[in-house]
């Protein structure tokens, strides 16, 4: 480690290989906690490059569970967390309406970081139960469309991060990596990102990866579609800029898709989308996400179609029934 670190003082970057070799170490506690922490410091301080983030992601997953899935056609929408805008849990809503529209998801996702309820508190509001068994995950895609993959049972090597990182008390490129260690590797991923500097390293490791990505940047901090402002829509094949107009929606305010200030709160805002009950500011910014998620899957379709499947979805009540199955599968 002192070498890397030296390095890093020198003003170098480190490639792919030494990221995922300090990762492995990590993970066999080959540092000592102090040489962790100056690590972390050192990349964030300077940012960390596209290599460095790709070879802490290799290591990751190397150290991970893995699921395969691999056979499935899915897709995982998540957003990077941590804006500090305290939406109710539009993603993982976004994701119950894709796979009621037809798609297959293989969710990844965690608690929550700066919100009241992230996507496993949601999920476990309902009875979920969290599970690594593959059988299971595939069942629940088979007959609900979707399969939840709690971030910790997966990525077993951030347990030995966690109190480096807690005893820092900031952000660390680690905060960023969340939404590139589903551990099934879906063939499609819909991500968002809340600032223009996240969306930029997003893409250039997506295009290193070689999977079919869209990542999405509202222009006013969300990491999600939010409907409060215009958004960058960046995929494989293109970078477009939508306004709420552009699909067809409204403008919505912050407050209208706030979480509350409670998880049971959030709770209900995501039962009332998926029951259809919610306001039409609420139900449009899940819509407007799993749009662009369907989109990934139909490149052909224009937005304003993939949001008419993704509102039919909410409507006709397939989403619910999806989320109703997943929740019987899984409990």
């Amino acid at each position: 480690m002192k070498q890397y670190l030296q390095r890093l003082i020198a003003g170098e970057t480190l490639s792919r290989l030494d990221t995922h070799n300090i990762l492995v170490g990590i993970t066999r506690e080959s540092y000592p906690p102090e040489q962790i922490a100056a690590l972390l410091m050192a990349l964030q301080t300077r940012g960390a490059t596209v290599d460095e983030m790709l070879g802490l992601r290799d290591g990751l997953l190397e150290t991970g569970k893995h699921v395969s899935l691999g056979d499935y056609d899915t897709l995982d929408i998540v957003g990077t967390g941590g804006d500090g805008k305290n939406t109710f849990n539009v993603s993982t809503c976004a994701c119950f309406v894709v796979a009621g529209a037809g798609y297959k998801v293989s969710k990844h996702g965690n608690g929550a970081s700066t919100s009241v309820s992230g996507a496993s508190n949601v999920l476990a509001a309902h009875g979920v139960r969290f599970t690594d068994d593959e059988a299971v995950l595939r069942r629940s895609i088979e007959e609900a469309g979707i399969c939840y993959l709690h971030a910790p049972l997966f990525a077993t090597g951030m347990k030995f991060l966690g109190p480096v990182r807690k005893a820092l008390g900031i952000p660390t490129c680690f905060n960023l990596l969340g939404p590139f260690i589903n551990p099934c590797s879906p063939k499609n991923s819909l991500h968002g990102t809340a600032t223009p500097t996240q969306l930029r390293l997003y893409t250039s490791m997506h295009q290193q990866i070689g999977d079919n990505f869209g990542v999405v940047s509202s222009y006013d901090g969300y990491d999600e579609i939010s409907l409060t402002s215009g958004f960058k829509f960046v995929t494989r094949h293109f970078e477009k800029v939508y306004t709420p107009l552009d699909m067809g929606l409204s403008y919505v305010q912050p407050m209208d898709i706030y979480g509350g200030s409670t998880a049971d709160e959030a709770r209900k805002i995501f039962d009332d989308v998926l029951e259809n009950k919610a306001t039409r500011a609420q139900t449009d910014v899940v819509v407007a996400n799993a749009a662009c998620g369907i989109s990934l899957m139909n490149p052909n379709l224009p937005i304003k179609d993939t949001v008419e499947i993704a509102r039919e979805s909410i409507e006709s009540g397939r989403a619910l029934q999806s989320l109703k199955r997943f929740i019987e599968i899984n409990s």
